[in-house]
């Protein structure tokens, strides 16, 4: 679980450095979408598990970029 979290962490890093805050809760969950989507992909194209959770990891730190954000 430390893992994972860590994972999160580091990718909320990685994407707060990159791009400003979000602008509105539309403009937020429209990137949390987009990953999620990007998720979808990889489950209906039966890619392999780690890219999977890649993926998820990107989801969740985007969540939590949400949060902290906006909220």
């Amino acid at each position: 679980m430390e893992k994972i979290i860590a994972d999160i962490i580091a990718e909320y890093g990685k994407a707060s450095e990159k791009f400003p805050p979000f602008n509105s809760t539309h403009e937020g969950y429209a990137v949390i979408l987009e990953e999620l989507d990007e998720l979808w992909d990889c489950v209906k194209g039966n890619h392999t598990k780690e890219r999977s959770r890649e993926e998820a990891v990107q989801v969740a730190a985007m969540a939590i970029r949400f949060i902290k954000n906006l909220l």
